[in-house]
């Protein structure tokens, strides 16, 4: 059950290299992944609540009132904690957001959990995580928690997992729908991303293993979209090499690329089975919106005979494993803060830039076609009164601006989201929502 899949050409190594710095980052972070939520965290109560998953030693998934319950006994015991409710499936259940800090920051971790609502490992992963940072009291969590505001959104598809099944209750997988926004969860999270201007999203997935070319412990990727600006892309790369596979390996963990299928005896790549580019995924998204955005899937399938014949072992492997490379995010968030802001910064001004190319197809590691390079964009769309009644609500979803006048509705490309517009109202883009008039005089 594959979180982020499309099929895609052999791996190559275009825009992404693993340098010298990364190597030397890659030690130095050790120490602080260790120390960050890498344990469950000292309480400064005897009996902090706990998950459905925890007290039946994962025998079975936490359920959704169990969920309810142990959020709001979080949320009720710690001035860390908030709660909010940020929408509302077709079903009715909430999608809550659970905010974590001492104060407000302008550093932020989002964790989307659960996208998919039959991959349950990461959002035990995220409620256990919520419960120890509220609970913790080592001085290295409570100035990480001074400097950084957390931000989880426990279960992004609560129809789904009530269902277990991939997609929401219309069948629909939300993490195809970051881009056209016709679910209420992708709509939701739309919202929350503009409001909240997270630089750091952490999508928490599992996947189904192909022996032997597919089945490490865990696997990651990050925004491959070619929209993403390079500072970001960088960094989201160094996240993933520097501190999150390094903590995954550190407790004993295998880890690779997702996507990528690599011969069993070199280690070399054979082909790529997913993760491409496209703008529609959360991890590619976050990217082009100017987030170092990260996608982690842990293996489902049993990886010993002890857990073919226990499947709580199994289940316990899985959540573990999310555990330990969430150590590996914190450690990254608490360290490169001042490089995470610089880079985010540096993206989202980069926007008002009147020149450079838009992408509407390749990714960083599979070069696009001519025709998927608009070399020279225009400096706006225009859209009809017909078209903007149809796609308004998504442009302010997104955080795109438009401009009114005496012709009607002009999306311009000078703004922060520049290289989203035309993949919203090109023609050209592969998944765009209406064909605005390219406009030249603006």
């Amino acid at each position: 059950m594959p979180g982020d899949t499309a099929a895609g050409p052999v791996a190559r190594t275009a825009a992404g290299r693993t340098t010298t710095r990364v190597r030397a980052l890659t030690l130095t972070a050790a120490a602080v992944a260790a120390s960050l939520v890498a344990a469950p965290a000292q309480a400064t109560t005897d009996s902090p609540p706990r998950t459905g998953f925890e007290q039946t030693n994962g025998v079975r998934w936490t359920t959704q009132p169990e969920e309810q319950d142990f959020l709001t006994a979080v949320d009720r015991s710690s001035s860390r904690v908030s709660m909010t409710r940020f929408g509302t499936t077709k079903q009715g259940r909430p999608l809550q957001l659970v905010r974590i800090g001492t104060h407000p920051t302008p550093n932020k971790v989002l964790l989307v959990c659960s996208q998919h609502g039959d991959e349950p490992a990461g959002r035990e992963a995220c409620l256990t995580t919520v419960r120890d940072l509220a609970y913790a009291r080592d001085s290295r969590t409570r100035r990480f928690l001074d400097r950084t505001t957390v931000l989880v959104v426990p279960t992004a598809n609560p129809d789904g997992r009530a269902a277990d099944t991939r997609g929401n209750s219309d069948g629909v997988d939300i993490n195809r729908d970051h881009l056209a926004l016709r679910t209420a969860e992708g709509r939701a999270l739309a919202k929350l991303v503009r409001d909240q201007h997270p630089d750091l999203v952490y999508d928490l997935h599992e996947y189904g293993a192909t022996p032997p070319y597919y089945d490490k412990d865990l696997f990651d990727l990050w925004p491959r979209n070619l929209n993403t600006h390079e500072a970001v892309h960088d960094e989201a790369k160094t996240l993933s090499e520097a501190y999150v596979r390094p903590a995954a390996q550190r407790a004993g963990h295998s880890t690779g690329t997702y996507g990528i299928w690599t011969d069993p005896e070199t280690g070399e790549p054979v082909k790529q089975v997913a993760g491409d580019g496209q703008e529609r995924i959360l991890r590619n998204m976050s990217g082009i919106k100017h987030g170092v955005g990260l996608l982690i899937e842990s293996r489902v399938d049993p990886l010993t005979d002890a857990e073919k014949a226990d499947e709580a072992l199994n289940n316990r492997r899985r959540v573990t494993s999310q555990l330990d490379a969430l150590g590996g995010l914190f450690g990254y968030a608490d360290q490169r803060r001042g490089a995470v802001e610089a880079a985010t910064g540096r993206a989202r001004l980069a926007g008002y830039a009147t020149a450079g190319p838009v992408y509407v197809g390749g990714a960083d590691n599979d070069a696009p076609e001519p025709a998927e390079v608009i070399q020279t964009p225009p400096c706006g769309y225009r859209l009809t009164a017909a078209q903007y009644a149809e796609v308004g609500d998504e442009l302010a979803l997104h955080g795109v601006r438009v401009r009114r006048d005496a012709e009607g509705v002009l999306v311009p490309l000078r703004q922060s989201l520049r290289a989203l517009v035309p993949l919203l109202v090109d023609e050209r883009g592969p998944y765009h929502l209406t064909a605005g008039k390219p406009e030249t005089q603006c």
